[in-house]
């Protein structure tokens, strides 16, 4: 990232004797290598990306400091919220909620990662390792709606109701109907789809 980020964490590092909650500077250093990598999957790489974990950054309280899961949440929802935002400012009404959705016949029954047959490390992994390419083309190929729910759902953790409520409240006037039933639809169909390219990627090999 271009410019250094400061943890709120750091001042209270700083002026107190004994640290109860441990090496916070490494802890925070986890913390927004993540989400740098949630930002650039949902915003692509870049300045944007870094300006997005800053602002998820911010909201980390002094108090969370010891909880890492509350940081992560409040941290990660925050990242969320201003990545749809620029989503809908780049492109209006790509993030509108569909109408007259349907379940599609697809080769995955439930709205959980594990039906692509892959677990949330294992997924991270790819991401980081040599399939890392693979499947950022692959995101970057879904259209819209269906990628920032994939990552929202996939990457970020969200429930099927914290998903929909993030894209209702940034993604734009033509966002407020999206449902918790439509965002398990269309994740399902993006896990089809990831099962899809896990096949080709392993046939290639």
């Amino acid at each position: 990232m271009s410019q250094e980020t400061i943890s709120p964490c750091q001042g209270f590092v700083s002026s107190s004797k004994a640290d109860p909650c441990g090496d916070l500077d490494q802890v925070f250093d986890q913390f927004a290598a993540g989400l740098y990598t949630l930002a650039s999957m949902l915003v692509g790489e870049g300045d944007e990306s870094a300006r997005l974990v800053e602002t998820a950054v911010a909201t980390i309280q002094v108090s969370d400091c010891c909880d890492p899961a509350v940081s992560r949440q409040n941290s990660r929802r925050a990242l969320a919220a201003a990545a749809i935002d620029i989503l809908e400012r780049r492109s209006p009404g790509s993030l509108a909620a569909p109408e007259g959705l349907e379940a599609a016949d697809t080769c995955i029954q439930d709205d959980d990662l594990d039906a692509a047959g892959v677990s949330q490390q294992e997924l991270e992994r790819m991401m980081a390792g040599p399939d890392r390419d693979h499947i950022r083309n692959w995101l970057e190929s879904l259209p819209a709606e269906l990628r920032t729910i994939f990552v929202l759902r996939a990457v970020a953790g969200f429930s099927a109701a914290e998903a929909a409520a993030l894209l209702a409240e940034h993604g734009g006037p033509k966002a407020a109907g999206w449902t918790a039933d439509a965002v398990r639809e269309l994740f399902r169909q993006g896990l089809c789809s990831l099962a899809s390219q896990i096949l080709h990627a392993s046939a290639a090999r």
